[in-house]
């Protein structure tokens, strides 16, 4: 992929819903307004919704450039702080719908970070993984790559794996984290 070439959301989660709101980006605008947080690049996101569509928290909606059903528009990213405080409530059990719906790719975070200083190995960024954790999770990695989150309980005894990414991928895009391992800045 070419440094110049953006890549945009195809699918994002619903995080709120505002029939009558307004826009945080683009001035004066006004309609039935979804915050969404997109499911690839994990980018909060406000949608312009397609004219007597109703939405559920958590809903996962078409929001690429082809297919768009219920979504008129992407006005584009929101910051954190202009989340409502019904989307910043819902926002990490949508990261944890996420993260469990694209398992293997989060899997493989525990079976590739590295360490990010002589002291700290990014897998102790994940909520629950301390140093003793890290120790089994780097053993067990070694003689064979994790699977599943199931494998990582098993193999690790790490209560929830999945809840944990989830924790961490919300502090991140809360703005709490000074280094961030799943959100790009």
């Amino acid at each position: 992929m070419l440094p110049s070439e953006k890549r945009y959301e195809e699918f994002a989660y619903v995080l709120d819903y505002i029939p009558r709101g307004r826009s945080s980006i683009i001035k004066g605008r006004e309609g039935a307004i979804v915050q969404a947080l997109g499911e690839d690049r994990l980018t909060i996101l406000e949608l312009l919704a397609a004219e007597g569509e109703d939405f559920e928290t958590g809903e996962k909606l078409r929001i690429g450039r082809e297919g768009r059903a219920k979504i008129q528009s992407v006005f584009g990213k929101l910051a954190y702080e202009d989340l409502t405080s019904e989307a910043k409530s819902q926002l990490l059990s949508v990261c944890e719908t996420i993260v469990k719906s694209n398992e293997a790719r989060y899997v493989a975070y525990f079976n590739e970070l590295q360490p990010l200083t002589p002291r700290l190995h990014g897998l102790e960024l994940i909520p629950g993984v301390g140093k003793t954790f890290m120790k089994a999770i780097i053993e067990m990695r070694e003689k064979q790559p994790f699977t599943s989150f199931a494998d990582i309980q098993t193999r690790v005894g790490l209560r929830e794996p999945a809840k944990d990414v989830a924790k961490r991928i919300a502090e991140e895009l809360s703005g709490a984290s000074r280094v961030n391992i799943f959100v790009k800045k």
